[in-house]
């Protein structure tokens, strides 16, 4: 790898950094791609090449595991949707049922005692949506 792509790689990491950070903010193509120093429609391929989806895509997918952690505290799903940053509750619950597999509402309502019983470290990590529609933990 050469110390260009190191370079790239560098900066495509501070815009996924932000991403992670600020995701409840309004974030852009436009936005991440000046936060890499790159064209947006360059930096659009870049991090879809180094990260497997789009900025947006990834955007949602933080989004969508940020209000999970919520629902499972009994914050409503319109409370969820707005503190997440999205504006259209619609947009929100088709989105996360494509994520999750399940509509917002039925997963708030579900238990989550696998969940509830390990450190927030580990559950944040075996929660994490994918995007084939299945979390990293069989919760019962």
């Amino acid at each position: 790898m050469s110390a260009q792509d190191l370079a790239s790689l560098r900066r495509l990491r501070r815009a996924r950094d932000l991403i992670d950070r600020e995701y409840a903010s309004p974030l852009d193509v436009t936005t991440l791609a000046r936060h890499a120093l790159m064209s947006p429609a360059h930096f659009s391929r870049q991090f879809r090449a180094a990260y497997g989806e789009t900025p947006y895509s990834y955007l949602m997918t933080r989004r969508i595991e940020r209000a999970m952690a919520l629902l499972r505290t009994g914050m409503s799903v319109t409370d969820a949707c707005m503190t997440v940053g999205c504006t259209s509750l619609g947009s929100f619950s088709s989105r996360f049922t494509e994520i999750v597999g399940e509509t917002p509402s039925a997963y708030r309502l579900r238990e989550h005692h696998a969940v509830a019983a390990m450190p927030a470290c580990l559950a944040k990590v075996h929660s994490r949506p994918t995007r084939d529609g299945a979390s990293g933990l069989g919760e019962a």
